[in-house]
């Protein structure tokens, strides 16, 4: 709706704090994000995977890993980082022999729970 009324050069039915503020372009965008891994359960997979986060400059703030056999879940909170590095790392995720499947990647709103 915001996007629709900013076109039409409207503010919408009602007036908006929002309606003046400036767009930014979606890699410029910067927030949380909550990625879910299906891996390989092995020595090192995790090490790999955060060396790629590390690659990109996303900091990780939370990680839970929990084995099913020769596989593992991993789900990972990000600190905030930016959509185009995240991008990036998930681009590197997919070509890593280890990483069986990007299940998930989600942007996580509001503030960091220190």
């Amino acid at each position: 709706a915001v996007g629709r009324n900013r076109l039409a050069g409207t503010r919408g039915p009602e007036e908006s704090t929002y309606a003046d503020l400036g767009a930014h372009a979606m890699g410029e965008t910067v927030t949380r994000y909550h990625v879910s891994l299906d891996v390989a359960d092995k020595p090192g997979v995790l090490a790999r995977v955060a060396d790629m986060f590390a690659k990109q400059d996303v900091s990780i703030q939370t990680v839970r890993q929990e084995g099913h056999g020769d596989d593992a879940q991993l789900v990972l909170v990000t600190h905030r980082a930016s959509d185009a590095a995240l991008s990036a790392t998930i681009e590197g995720l997919r070509e890593m022999d280890i990483v069986r499947d990007v299940v998930s990647v989600m942007r996580v709103e509001g503030e960091d729970a220190s």
